[in-house]
């Protein structure tokens, strides 16, 4: 068991004190009158659904953003922040979702980038310097990293040590992680909370966000929970449980969380035949019937993803037959993926999902402006009114269809590409990770409008890596490991253990 900070002698210092924070954007009151504490040497979650304001808190705290009112007190002393910068020199270091590094440059030249030892010349740096100086710092807290290593060669977990030495160097007190698991292996995730227990035992604070909250469980001293701006309760996590903390954050008990799977599979919508794609995909065959979820696992690498790829036709498939509805069709390009009734909704809604500087309403009718009577001319108020239809059947919270896709929360924006493919009324619909990133309440609507799609006959594809929502939400389950198919499984009789055995244990003849 983890001893947490309230376990210990007393509290500890108070290591920041955030007091009557408040903050609007326009007609949007992001946070209102909120108070957090944390003490030196905890690890703090943060919490609440998308669009809580827990990002905008810490952007604060970060020096991004001016909070409107409220006062900031690091180690006892009043805090005014212009800029980042003037928040790194109080301790403060923030380390985002999406990894903030110099891809083409050393791990030792992204930890002291902006700070650089001077070398005996002008002008020069000292290269030996920054990395010895990196190295020692990793070996003090047994950080496994390579300081020559260049960035763009480094798993994504190693990223993440790369950002904490970076914090480090700073000489930070208070590390903000936001959602620093999303894109994780397992083995990456385990390596990750072994470092925020390090940083702890060594008097360092963490600010800890998360949408998976048994990793709270697990790791939090304390936990605060905000909801519309508010904060709405703050706690000892040795006093809090899952259920506890959900009511908090969504205001309400999430009884049946999965919905309950009563639709009827009707004929084989989906056959895949032999499907090949150099070393990543390796003779892959199965069948989704109408109305029909059908679940993907496997750990990281294990081609998921880029089965998905080949069938939409953004890869190249070497071999394979891809038929719809009994009739072969023939998919060598998005667009053709597209017009067979096939959608695609990508594991990385940002980077490949969204265009974030454009409306709402643009990137919803984006790949179906043909169907719409648009293919030559745009009408903004036809579009619009499109847009602002699907918005209501979605439930999509937005200031309306001409905002841009960035000021929507992660949830939101997720279902802003469930929009687009709903328009476009694709017939196969291939989800990847969509609840990546997104709170809890925003994941049982996904899973409600996954079992809406099915009832109208639609068939889905669900890659996951939560095991338990493929559990909840699936009919079947397949299983990949290596690039090939290794279990097709029926749901409900199956379990994690076979699942995860399947994925990641090599048999004696493979």
């Amino acid at each position: 068991m983890i001893e947490t900070a309230q376990e210990k002698e007393g509290e500890g210092r108070i290591g920041l004190r955030m007091e009557g924070i408040s903050k609007r954007f326009g007609p949007v009151q992001a946070l209102q009158d909120v108070n957090l504490t944390v003490h030196e040497g905890t690890v703090h979650a943060l919490v609440g659904e998308n669009g809580a304001g827990k990002s905008t808190l810490m952007k604060i705290l970060a020096g991004v953003y001016g909070a409107d009112r409220g006062r900031i007190e690091i180690d006892g002393k009043v805090r005014s922040f212009t800029g980042p910068e003037k928040a790194i020199e109080a301790g403060v270091s923030m380390i985002y979702q999406d990894p903030d590094l110099a891809e083409h440059l050393t791990v030792a030249e992204n930890v002291f980038l902006g700070n650089e030892p001077r070398g005996a010349l002008p002008f020069m740096i000292d290269n030996n310097v920054m990395v010895n100086n990196t190295a020692e710092l990793a070996e003090n807290f047994h950080f496994d990293i390579e300081p020559g290593a260049v960035v763009a060669e480094l798993s994504t977990g190693d990223c993440q040590v790369a950002e904490i030495l970076k914090a480090l160097a700073r000489k930070a007190s208070i590390i903000v992680m936001d959602e620093p698991t999303s894109s994780l292996s397992e083995s990456e995730v385990e390596r990750l909370f072994e470092i925020v227990r390090r940083l702890r035992s060594n008097g360092i604070s963490v600010i800890y966000i998360s949408h998976r909250l048994e990793e709270i469980v697990g790791l939090a001293d304390e936990v605060t929970v905000l909801r519309d701006g508010q904060v709405v309760h703050s706690e000892p996590m040795s006093k809090l449980d899952i259920a506890t903390i959900v009511r908090h954050m969504v205001g309400r008990e999430l009884t049946e969380f999965f919905p309950a799977r009563d639709v009827r599979i009707g004929e084989t919508r989906v056959k895949i035949e032999g499907l090949n794609s150099g070393a990543k995909i390796r003779d892959v065959s199965f069948e989704v019937g109408a109305g029909e979820i059908v679940g993907m696992a496997g750990l990281v690498g294990a081609g998921r993803t880029e089965v998905a790829r080949a069938i939409f036709g953004i890869d190249k498939k070497a071999t394979g037959k891809v038929s719809l509805d009994g009739k072969a069709v023939t998919i060598k390009s998005p667009g053709e993926g597209i017009a067979n009734g096939i959608a695609f909704l990508t594991e990385d809604r940002k980077r490949t999902g969204l265009c974030l500087n454009l409306a709402c309403s643009w990137n919803i009718t984006l790949a179906g402006l043909d169907l719409i009577g648009m293919s030559r001319t745009i009408s903004p108020a036809k579009e619009n009114g499109i847009a602002e239809k699907l918005g209501r059947q979605l439930a999509i919270k937005w200031a309306g269809a001409d905002a841009p896709a960035e000021s929507l929360s992660g949830g939101n924006q997720q279902k802003l590409v469930i929009a687009r493919w709903l328009l476009t009324e694709s017939r196969f619909m291939i989800f990847d990770e969509p609840t990546r990133g997104i709170d809890v309440g925003a994941k049982k609507e996904v899973y409600g409008l996954l079992n809406k799609l099915a009832k109208e006959g639609k068939a889905i594809l669900f890659i996951s890596s939560e095991l338990g929502e493929l559990l909840g939400v699936t009919d079947r389950i397949l299983v990949m490991r290596r690039g090939k198919l290794v279990g097709n499984l029926k749901t409900s009789e199956t379990s994690q253990e076979e699942i995860m055995h399947l994925a990641a244990v090599e048999e004696a003849n493979e």
